[in-house]
């Protein structure tokens, strides 16, 4: 926990940029019967049924300190998806930096192995050695602040029926365009001291 906090106070350097990485899943549904528009004196009205057309995945990355976010829409959540996002983040979005530094939880496929089982082994060494891991810990999802940006496009563009994979990825990119293009940043104050204070009962007890 400590790591992820002293991670986000560090001062902006766009040469180590700090980078939040989270994965969210919808659910879609398709309409049983067409939607009515709204009309003078009745509202627009939605068939309570529907039918389900599986899931699909959103791959986010988001910079607190610049403003800038990235969503990736997938039909899958697999090694091989996590690790394109990476090499996406490396070459693309950030191709001058020294290192990025990832903060990311810990589930089973966010680790360099999966960049290992996508590419060949130079290609992933290239990568990797481009990312410097930050985990948050078990049940502190909370830390990650790409969670934030989840809620906040769950919130804005994707609270509705929407059926496939295609849909999503409409919905998603004017959204990600408008907040970048405001430039929409969170500046972290949750500092260890205060950690140390509010989440004591987490710590170990050890006798002075």
């Amino acid at each position: 926990m400590e790591d992820v906090i002293t991670t986000y106070q560090l001062p902006y350097d766009p040469q180590y940029p700090v980078v939040c990485f989270d994965e969210a899943c919808k659910q879609l549904f398709g309409e049983v019967r067409p939607p009515q528009a709204a009309e003078p004196g009745r509202p627009a009205r939605q068939d309570y049924e529907y039918e389900r057309k599986g899931v699909c995945h959103q791959l986010i990355l988001c910079e607190p300190l610049t403003g800038w976010r990235h969503v990736r829409v997938t039909e899958r959540r697999t090694r091989k998806d996590y690790a394109e996002c990476l090499r996406e983040l490396v070459d693309v979005y950030y191709p001058n930096a020294q290192k990025i530094r990832l903060v990311q939880d810990n589930l089973n496929t966010h680790d360099g192995a999966s960049v290992y089982e996508a590419f060949p082994p130079h290609e992933a060494r290239r990568i990797l050695e481009k990312l410097e891991f930050h985990y948050t810990p078990k049940h502190g999802s909370w830390l990650n602040l790409a969670e934030s940006e989840i809620s906040i496009m769950n919130s804005q563009c994707l609270n509705r029926r929407l059926e496939s994979v295609t849909e999503v990825a409409q919905q998603v990119a004017p959204w990600e365009e408008a907040r970048n293009a405001k430039r929409i940043q969170v500046h972290w104050t949750f500092t260890v001291a205060a950690a140390r204070q509010k989440l004591k009962k987490l710590y170990p007890s050890v006798e002075d």
